[in-house]
């Protein structure tokens, strides 16, 4: 498939728009309307104080009405309504919509870095301040983005990121090139393995080498040659040893996995959640309920790959696996959400364009969720499974102060998230739709 020639401009034009990423101090926030997403109710002329050395939010109260004083670290959003910003559990903040899988031999991680800066801002200011970074195939590019964003050297969400992909040669997780004769960098088969303790073994290099989960690939993909999504790739023996030396630090595993028997598999070994599930049937989705294991299925972006795939240049065998998972997944989305499992946001941000993360709650909606449940499971659900809900998914005394605003109510019109108006991440405010 061809890369969009926008995307060789994504790193000038970040260049160029990087100096006027302002972040402004925010001391108070006057909100309208401020959602509890535990309990789906609206607080009325609500007050939050933030903490700047911390971040996080040091007060949470009423006011009678907006002080005619205002500090310049004060922000009326008497007008809006306010809810926690959003969480997106599946992402690829380096890498762009499309793109020959072959450039991925040539191109420099200085050079997909660039792409990743841009990409992050463009999320940022989407609306969501936290993401979990599901691998790369340049390894470790995703670690560098992350420890940029967090000594605020560039503007984007906080990142939990993988460092590369566990795979084995010729899966889903590797670039594999059909007739590639040439040299295959040591940074894109980082990764690569087979049997048990290679694989237990590439898991302990990604822990001490900075990663913050481990994801695995264990059935095949549909954006890779050769590999077919219902088929397993990695063994059960090699899940399970992946998942006992996570377990040795408390890191938490997740499996990208279509079929219906790597999913079960994969759940069997011991996985915290699955990527995906597009294949996923009945006994597996009593196994992700009764063994408390999330499903992060990413019910939007198989349009956009359906509507942009033959404008690419996209290959057939693409094009067809995704017809072939689309609409099943979207269906399996529904009986896994009415039996009760889990299912957290995730988009696959990177397969279409980053900064569109916000389009799959309408999806969500469509397939079965309230709007309350889609937006729990980009704020509270999400922070659960990320083990930070005593940190972020709530606008909350003592959570970072990540706070979104919208112009309409989000619980009758969920596209409204679509059109952040205000985003602000630990106390600085990044969007402010009178600045734009």
């Amino acid at each position: 498939m061809k890369r969009n020639k926008h995307n060789y401009f994504s790193a000038l034009l970040f260049i160029l728009f990087a100096s006027s990423v302002q972040s402004q101090n925010v001391t108070e926030v006057y909100c309208g309307k401020l959602l509890n997403t535990a309990t789906g109710s609206w607080t009325k002329n609500a007050l939050i104080k933030v903490d700047q050395a911390s971040g996080k939010i040091r007060e949470l109260g009423t006011y009678a009405k907006v002080s005619k004083a205002l500090k310049k670290s004060s922000l009326d959003l008497s007008d809006q309504y306010c809810l926690p910003a959003l969480i997106d559990m599946h992402t690829h903040l380096s890498e762009d919509v499309s793109g020959d899988l072959i450039e991925f031999y040539s191109i420099s991680q200085e050079e997909q870095l660039k792409i990743g800066r841009e990409n992050a801002r463009i999320t940022l200011m989407a609306g969501f301040t936290t993401v979990r970074d599901v691998g790369v195939y340049i390894a470790w590019t995703d670690k560098k983005l992350r420890d940029e964003i967090e000594e605020k050297k560039t503007p984007g969400p906080r990142m939990k990121v993988a460092g590369y992909y566990l795979t084995i040669p010729g899966g889903g997780g590797e670039v594999a090139v059909p007739g590639y004769k040439g040299d295959v960098p040591d940074h894109i088969r980082m990764g690569v393995a087979r049997g048990a303790d290679a694989f237990r073994e590439r898991a302990k290099q990604a822990i001490e080498g900075g990663a913050d989960h481990i994801k695995l690939i264990a059935s095949g993909a549909v954006l890779a040659y050769g590999s077919l999504p219902g088929s397993p790739e990695m063994t059960p023996e090699e899940i399970s040893a992946v998942v006992e030396e996570a377990k040795k630090t408390g890191t938490r595993v997740t499996a990208h996995a279509h079929g219906a028997l790597s999913i079960k598999q994969a759940i069997l070994s011991g996985v915290d959640s699955i990527e995906h599930a597009s294949l996923i049937d009945d006994e597996g989705i009593e196994l992700a309920k009764k063994n408390h294991v999330s499903l992060t299925m990413d019910v939007y972006n198989g349009d956009y790959i359906n509507e942009m795939g033959l404008t690419d240049g996209m290959p057939e065998e693409f094009l067809q696996k995704n017809r072939e998972t689309t609409e099943i997944q979207r269906l399996n989305f529904k009986k896994a959400h009415e039996a009760g499992v889990k299912i957290v946001f995730g988009t696959d941000a990177g397969v279409y364009p980053h900064g569109q993360n916000a389009k799959q709650f309408s999806y969500m909606t469509k397939y079965g969720m309230t709007n309350l449940e889609a937006i729990q499971a980009a704020t509270v659900r999400a922070a659960e499974v990320l083990g930070m809900d005593q940190e972020i998914g709530r606008v909350k005394e003592g959570f970072f102060a990540d706070i979104i605003a919208v112009s309409n109510n989000p619980l009758t019109d969920i596209r409204s998230l679509e059109d952040i108006q205000y985003v602000i991440k630990e106390g600085y405010l990044y969007k402010d739709r009178n600045k734009q």
